[in-house]
């Protein structure tokens, strides 16, 4: 057994080397490991996840009204790039039942800077004042992005 450890122990040293070429210091967080070093041919950066229904009370959002959005509020704040695409989402309302609604998911990739952060924020406030939403769901991750 501390044969077999050490050969992993010395594969996964080697694959961390040959990928990045400096060594990745592990996390430990409940069990899990997780390599919070990007590397040297790589930089850390943020991936925020952004959920927009195009559902609203006086009809759905069009696509005309969307790029507009996109144009006027996405790109002026995050002009490098970004991916959009078209989605079907669900969830349980309060009254038991299951709602539906066409959806955009914006995926954008940006640095961890306050900046950046509050533009994420004026992207989710303006959308949601603009169509009249209750809510904008977004997940943000810290990723890997090839230099």
């Amino acid at each position: 057994m501390r044969a077999l450890r050490a050969a992993l122990s010395a594969l996964i040293f080697a694959t961390g080397f040959v990928a990045g070429g400096q060594s990745q210091t592990p996390v430990r967080a409940q069990g899990y490991s997780v390599t919070m070093e990007c590397g040297v041919s790589s930089s850390a950066q943020i991936r925020t996840t952004l959920y927009f229904g195009l559902s609203r009370p006086k009809g759905s959002v069009s696509e005309l009204e969307w790029q507009i959005f996109l144009r006027d509020e996405v790109t002026k704040r995050f002009p490098d790039g970004l991916t959009v695409w078209q989605a079907e989402g669900q969830w349980l309302t309060p009254a038991g039942s299951i709602d539906r609604e066409q959806s955009k998911v914006l995926l954008l990739v940006h640095g961890d800077t306050a900046a950046e952060r509050q533009s994420v924020h004026a992207v989710i406030q303006a959308y949601r004042k603009a169509f009249d939403q209750q809510s904008v769901l977004w997940e943000s991750a810290r990723v890997c992005v090839a230099a």
